[in-house]
Order: C-alpha cells, then sequence, then structure tokens
C-alpha cells in the first residue's frame, strides 16, 4: 500500500520562493521590454502618456472613433447624428464621462503593444434608446469591430474593458456571453438579469460603478442643489422608478408605505432619464 504524505513545510516554502521568483523574473522582463522598445512614429507623444509617478506602470489605450470600421457606429448611431452632449443626460452619461476622462488621462498610452488595458468606447444605450439603432444592427456592429481586434483575439479580451451604463447591463449586446465573457464589463446594476436566465455581470473579473450624477448637482463652485446636513434631514431613504416586479423594489414600497415618515417614493409608468 501506498503512503501519501502531506505537503511539508519545505514544500510550502519552496512553493512561496518559486511563485516570488517568477513576479520578480515577470517584472524584470516587463521593465527590459518597456526600456528597450521604442515608438514606431517620430509624433508618437511618449511622455504625456506616462504616468508622473515612476511607480505607476499603468497604461490604457483608448480606442479612436475611426479606428476600426463600425466604431463609430456605436458611438453616434447608423446615420452619425448622435452628439456626445445628447449621451450625456441621465444614468448613461457615464459611457461618455468615462470615455473623455481617459482621453485625457495621464495613464494614457497611444502604443497598443505597451497597454495593460484597452478602452472600448461606446454609447450604445444612448444611440438605442433616441433610435438611432435598433437590438439587431447592435449585436452585428458589435461583432463586426471585435472581429477587427487584434489585441482583443490575443488576450480572448481579458484587459478590454467596456462600459454598459444601465440596467440592462452588457444585455444590450445580445452575443455578450460569445464575445464578451472574458472582458472587463462597467455597469451600475450588477443584480439585473433584464428578464434574462442570467446576469451578465461576473464579480470576479466587473466592476460596478456609480451611476451618472448631473454636473450641476455635484460641482462644489455652482452646485444646483445643497446638500442638506445629516440632523437636518427628515428622510431616510427615497426610491424613484419602477417596481416591475423586482423583489427587492417590492420590499422599498412595502417600507415606504410602513414608514411613510422615514421614506418617500414615487413609482413611475415609464423610463425617467434621471433613473
Amino acid at each position: 500500500m501506498r503512503h501519501h504524505h502531506g505537503c511539508s513545510r519545505a514544500h510550502q516554502v519552496g512553493a512561496l520562493l518559486l511563485v516570488a521568483a517568477t513576479f520578480l523574473l515577470t517584472r524584470l522582463f516587463d521593465r527590459l521590454f518597456l526600456d528597450a522598445s521604442s515608438p514606431s512614429s517620430p509624433s508618437f507623444p511618449l511622455s504625456a502618456a506616462r504616468p508622473a509617478s515612476p511607480s505607476a506602470d499603468l497604461r490604457i489605450y483608448v480606442y479612436s472613433e475611426d479606428e476600426i470600421q463600425g466604431l463609430r457606429t456605436l458611438l453616434r448611431g447608423r446615420d452619425g447624428t448622435v452628439a456626445a452632449a445628447t449621451c450625456l443626460k441621465g444614468q448613461w452619461g457615464t459611457q461618455v464621462k468615462i470615455h473623455q476622462f481617459l482621453l485625457k488621462s495621464r495613464f494614457r498610452t497611444f502604443n497598443k503593444d505597451q497597454a495593460n488595458l484597452f478602452f472600448v468606447p461606446s454609447y450604445v444605450k444612448c444611440v438605442r434608446m433616441t433610435g438611432a439603432l435598433n437590438d439587431k444592427e447592435i449585436n452585428q456592429t458589435y461583432v463586426k469591430i471585435l472581429s477587427q481586434m487584434p489585441y482583443f483575439r490575443r488576450s480572448g479580451g481579458r484587459d478590454h474593458i467596456f462600459v454598459f451604463p444601465s440596467g440592462a447591463g452588457a444585455h444590450l449586446f445580445r452575443s455578450w456571453a460569445t464575445f464578451l465573457n472574458r472582458s472587463i464589463i462597467l455597469t451600475p446594476e450588477g443584480d439585473r438579469t433584464d428578464k434574462r436566465g442570467t446576469s451578465a455581470f461576473n464579480t470576479w473579473k466587473d466592476i460596478i460603478i456609480p451611476g451618472n450624477v448631473d454636473d450641476s448637482m455635484v460641482k462644489s463652485d455652482a452646485r444646483a442643489v445643497q446638500p442638506i446636513p445629516l440632523r437636518k434631514r427628515k428622510y431616510l431613504a427615497n426610491f424613484l422608478g419602477r417596481a416591475q416586479g423586482k423583489a427587492g423594489r417590492l420590499q422599498l414600497v412595502k417600507l415606504a408605505k410602513q414608514y411613510p415618515d422615514k421614506v418617500v417614493y414615487c413609482l413611475i409608468s415609464r423610463i425617467s432619464l434621471m433613473w
């Protein structure tokens, strides 16, 4: 009879040393590669893309709308008539603000070979709600642009970031489970399935982001609404939206009816741009 011995302390120490050595060697090779590489064009603004802190190695490549055939369609609609300013309204505004923020970020790189992450801009929720694209067109356009991205295929999409700024999440792209199942998805509502059998949100890779708040409500120099000190606030919570038979929302409505002096609610029969 053979006896299988457990992992000894020597094995554990050896495993830790192996992990540490692998990490250090990887960082060394990465540093050598970055130092040895040079941009293919003299117009490449390397210094502008590098962060001020030498310890920050993050590089994000932002795809431009004219770089890939079809990407402009996801930003402007089939006729190219949807303006970015239109898509800044309501919760959907995050798709525009994150895009604009990364375009100006000190972590942005113009060299794909130096990028750790890739951002794929899309205002798809906005162009759909304005009638500039339908569900079939959205699906076909996403498949088309992804087929033109060699860096997406290289990693299986693991280092590519997509923003879906509404309750529908990645379900706006019907084939998300086939093409974006390894990509990083930013969305404000990770619990939503949009009447599908499963949620598109994966806690191991995706990130919950706040819904968009209008700039006039948060700018310190000219706030449209001044915050009330906690001690003077009358209500504990408020709910604005549609119940839609959702258990959590129905519970909020129940609590509001039970404690009308603490919880205020307003049910709406149609989609609110501020929801």
